[in-house]
C-alpha cells in the first residue's frame, strides 16, 4: 500500500475463463469477495454459443443456489458483488449486466461508475469483429 491508500469499500468483480466449471469457480470468487459488497451480486455465464445470467438482491450464498449454478453451466464467467456508492439499491443497478449489441449478445461487470458508457458502446460496435478478422498465420 501506498502511504496515502487506505480500505476502501467498493464492490467486487471476478472473471474466470476457459474453465469447465466457470460458474462454480464465479461463485467461489464471489464468496470470497461478499464483504466487498452484501446488497446484491451476479453472474453471467458462457459456454462459447449462448450466454446465461443469474442476478438478486441478497448475500451470494443465497442467491447462488445449486439449481441456479446449475442453469449457469459455461466455460466463462464473471461475477459481481455490490457495494452501492452511487444509484438506488436495486435489482435494476445490479450486475452483471447483459445487452444486445450488433456484435450479439455481451454482459459486463465492473466497479466503478461508467460516465461514458454511450462513447464506449460506439466504439466498441465499430469494430471489426473477430469472426471477420484475417487469419493470423505463423
Amino acid at each position: 500500500m501506498h502511504k496515502g491508500d487506505k480500505f476502501r469499500d467498493e464492490c467486487g468483480v471476478v472473471a474466470i475463463h476457459n474453465h469447465p466449471e466457470a460458474e462454480k469457480l464465479a461463485y467461489l470468487g464471489l464468496h470470497a469477495l461478499q464483504h466487498r459488497g452484501q446488497e446484491s451480486a451476479g453472474i453471467a455465464s458462457s459456454d462459447g454459443i449462448m450466454l446465461r445470467m443469474h442476478k438478486a438482491m441478497g448475500l451470494v450464498a443465497d442467491i447462488f443456489t445449486p439449481n441456479a449454478l446449475a442453469g449457469l453451466r459455461g466455460i466463462h464467467a464473471i461475477g459481481h458483488t455490490r457495494y452501492s456508492t452511487s444509484g438506488d439499491s436495486a435489482l435494476l443497478n445490479a450486475q452483471p449486466i447483459m445487452v444486445q449489441s450488433n456484435k450479439g449478445m455481451i454482459a459486463l461487470a465492473h466497479n466503478g461508475n461508467l460516465v461514458n458508457a454511450g462513447v464506449l458502446r460506439r466504439r466498441l460496435e465499430a469494430q471489426v469483429p473477430f469472426s471477420k478478422l484475417p487469419a493470423i498465420r505463423k
